[in-house]
């Protein structure tokens, strides 16, 4: 018997049971349209990321005071008063891998105008701060140099403080109105371009950038810094100009060789490599636990396979009788349940295609399906049904023809 009678015979035997062939599938369908919608989440979530990251700038690095406190152990607060206006004047001159550098120093409140306030945080920076963090000034423009040296109460604010104090609907130009932050009254002298939430949640327009000598002398009334923003010249120097940061501020900070920082600096690339080590860690479970009903499909078809021997004993015989071998047998039986298997993994990756680009649609949650995940499942279809078709093929082959003729 040649391969395309087996086909024949097989695919004529699986039409023939409807409704069981779709029961033995339905696992398999459940099972990769899971595994597909995981990774599509997993992958989009990924990516997602790593946009939401270089729109800061994939060279950004923050200089921020105390050592780090990744161990869990708690510093004094002098520690976190250890960088200084010294340190990003050293960093800005000194610093050959460094495009620009910008003191930052923040603080939460209310900001009010007229009898409208929103709740809000104003970052007090140079100029420098929006090349930085990749900001665009929509209408008005920045504060200047000579702002920063007067301590100028001027500032540039995002679109959502717009909307909150003078309305969505509303005409009325926001530049040159003055609005009051702890009491301080600041002018509004441009406003940003509109970067919504980010993957965190977090609104992006709710901020006030204003100049950083205004906010430490006339807001917070302190002579150290928050932390310290730069940029590397490129994304490849990044490690280089975190070394020639932290050899400058150690020095700064006459600091001894077997002292530790007092410092921490990260940079984005860290961030982007951690945010996609969780995520291919939670995908990872995500996959592993909707593999699982592979299993268990695999464990029906072998069931539906028997129950499928115990029935056609007596055909099997007779094919056994007429000259075919017991090879023939087991190859019918297996592209049988490699039939159903690949027809439920086919149906299962355009369900979870489906169910992908649906999640996009209505929820807009970032989905991209990897094309070799469709290639592994296609490949893993294959060998759940080699291997849990194998069993009941080969005891199909096994049958004795005499004994299959007699079977009732």
């Amino acid at each position: 018997m040649n391969y395309s009678n087996l086909f024949k015979v097989a695919l004529k035997a699986i039409l023939s049971h409807k409704s069981r062939t779709f029961l033995s599938m339905l696992g398999i369908i459940i099972g990769v349209a899971a595994v597909i919608v995981m990774m599509a989440i997993g992958q989009g979530s990924k990516e997602s990321i790593r946009s939401e990251i270089s729109k800061m700038g994939t060279n950004l690095l923050t200089v921020r005071p105390g050592g780090d406190m990744r161990g869990g152990v708690r510093r004094d607060p002098s520690e976190m008063q250890t960088l200084k206006i010294e340190d990003y004047i050293t960093i800005r001159d000194k610093a050959r891998l460094v495009a620009k550098t910008s003191p930052e120093v923040s603080a939460s409140g209310q900001v009010i105008f007229g009898s409208k306030n929103t709740s809000t945080t104003i970052y007090g920076e140079t100029r420098d701060y929006l090349d930085i963090k990749q900001w665009t000034v929509e209408r008005g423009t920045c504060f200047t140099e000579e702002d920063v040296r007067k301590s100028a109460k001027v500032c540039v604010v995002g679109t959502t403080i717009v909307k909150e104090l003078f309305g969505e609907d509303s005409h009325v130009d926001p530049i040159g109105k003055n609005i009051r932050f702890k009491n301080i009254p600041f002018r509004i002298i441009g406003v940003l371009e509109s970067k919504g939430y980010n993957n965190w949640g977090m609104d992006q327009d709710n901020v006030i950038i204003a100049p950083y000598t205004t906010v430490m002398k006339r807001i917070q009334a302190q002579t150290f810094l928050s932390s310290i923003v730069c940029s590397a010249l490129t994304e490849e120097l990044s490690d280089d100009a975190i070394s020639e940061i932290t050899a400058l501020l150690r020095a700064n900070h006459k600091l001894k060789d077997d002292a530790e920082d007092n410092f921490t600096i990260r940079s984005q690339q860290e961030m982007m490599e951690t945010m996609t080590s969780t995520m291919d860690t939670v995908t990872i479970i995500l996959v592993v636990a909707a593999a699982f009903s592979l299993l268990v499909a695999g464990i029906g078809i072998m069931n539906i396979m028997l129950v499928s021997v115990t029935e056609r004993t007596r055909e099997i015989g007779l094919r056994m009788a007429v000259g075919a071998r017991g090879m023939d047998i087991l190859l019918q039986f297996l592209i049988e349940a490699v039939l159903i298997s690949l027809t439920g993994g086919l149906i299962g990756i355009v369900t979870g295609w489906g169910i992908s680009c649906l999640t996009t649609m209505i929820f807009h949650f970032p989905a991209t399906i990897p094309l070799w995940s469709v290639c592994v499942s296609f490949a893993v279809c294959t060998c759940i049904g080699v291997l849990f078709g194998y069993l009941p093929a080969r005891r199909a082959a096994n049958l004795d023809p005499i004994e299959a003729i007699r079977h009732e």
